[in-house]
């Protein structure tokens, strides 16, 4: 598992403590469902690609940590949680709201399997 220091960096600036640790949770859990890939910060938040090619993304906004899981066409998504075009699918979580973590690791290890 290897970190890259500007994501980490990236992580700690974040002022809302809330959205730092959830961010921070979210990249295990990208880096538990992909033990091989690269992070780098790429238009000012954290991508993670594996084979070159986007598999996730972890961005905030002023009351939300925003994840988008790429190559998300052939996923079977919960009802009602995510959105964006077919080929991504994002996931807005606020503060107070439950993440299933489980269920995102294994939406990304089956999103990422072709890649």
């Amino acid at each position: 598992m290897t970190h890259n220091q500007e994501v980490s960096d990236f992580l700690a600036e974040i002022k809302e403590p809330w959205q730092r640790e959830l961010a921070a949770r979210l990249r295990e859990v990208v880096h538990q469902a992909l033990p091989d890939v690269l992070e780098r910060i790429q238009y000012k938040k954290p991508h993670f690609l594996k084979n070159g090619k986007y598999a996730a993304v972890i961005s905030t906004s002023k009351d939300a940590v925003s994840f988008t899981i790429f190559n998300a066409t052939g996923l079977i998504l919960p009802e009602g949680l995510f959105e964006g075009p077919p080929e991504r699918k994002t996931i807005k979580i606020r503060q107070g709201h439950e993440v299933d973590t489980d269920q995102l690791l294994s939406l990304v290890k089956q999103a990422a399997e072709t890649l």
